[in-house]
């Protein structure tokens, strides 16, 4: 798995720390880590990015995003309000490519959700997988509603013939409702694939060294982890 792509259920679902983990698990199992951000929304040329917040978070890894724009909105539409050219799934399959000639692994993060467009063609981040031939991440939020956004980026990773690895719930809260409980069990149900892990609710606000110790024991084997998915569903029951 050189390359990992990681996309979210929707926004503000904990894609960012999430990727920070993985790199951070990564890194501890000996492995050199590169972190791509497809397109970085809503940030000013001068303030620090999703990339270099994984970076922060996760220890050396080379951290790169192909464009940034400076409105809150779709990479699409940012791009296109600011008058700048967009980017492309192919410029974003061609540089992790290259990373991945230089690193053990490379994590793409795209922004938002699986098709959120880069570009006025309808380029999407599922377009950037297909080119990797790469498997696909999605980190989901625990609560009501998840269920149905989960499996419907899930169907649409099947449509496309992608190679769906596994859902991480992005940010699992600390006093966990009946809807949570029970999403545990249905989300890799409703996905058609394991659920790789579950990170604690503010995870991204622990010191680097405290989030690097942890992060490990929030994913599971596949991303080199330690968490169990069975244990997890059996202490969560309701």
């Amino acid at each position: 798995m050189p390359v990992l792509v990681i996309t979210g259920t929707g926004t503000e679902v904990g894609k960012t720390v999430t990727t920070a983990a993985v790199a951070a698990t990564a890194l501890a199992a000996g492995r050199s880590v590169a972190v791509l951000k497809a397109a970085q929304t809503g940030v000013r040329p001068d303030e620090r990015g999703d990339a270099d917040e994984v970076a922060r978070l996760a220890g050396p890894v080379t951290a790169g995003e192909l464009a940034r724009f400076p409105e809150p909105l779709a990479p699409g539409t940012a791009a296109r309000r600011a008058g700048m050219a967009p980017v492309h799934p192919h410029e974003v399959a061609e540089a992790a490519a290259k990373l991945a000639t230089e690193h053990d692994l490379v994590l793409v993060e795209g922004a938002g959700g699986l098709l959120v467009r880069f570009d006025a063609a309808g380029g999407t981040l599922a377009d950037t997988a297909r080119l990797l031939n790469a498997p696909v991440l999605v980190v989901a939020s625990a609560g009501l509603g998840t269920l149905n956004t989960t499996e419907l980026t899930a169907r649409e990773l099947r449509a496309r013939e992608l190679d769906f690895a596994g859902v991480v719930i992005g940010s699992w809260p600390d006093e966990p409702d009946l809807a949570c409980r029970c999403n545990v069990a249905d989300l890799p149900e409703v996905a058609g694939a394991p659920l790789l892990g579950a990170l604690p609710a503010g995870a991204g606000a622990l010191p680097p060294a405290a989030f690097r110790a942890a992060a490990p024991g929030w994913l599971g084997a596949r991303l080199d982890g330690t968490w169990d998915a069975e244990a997890f569903r059996v202490r969560q029951a309701p």
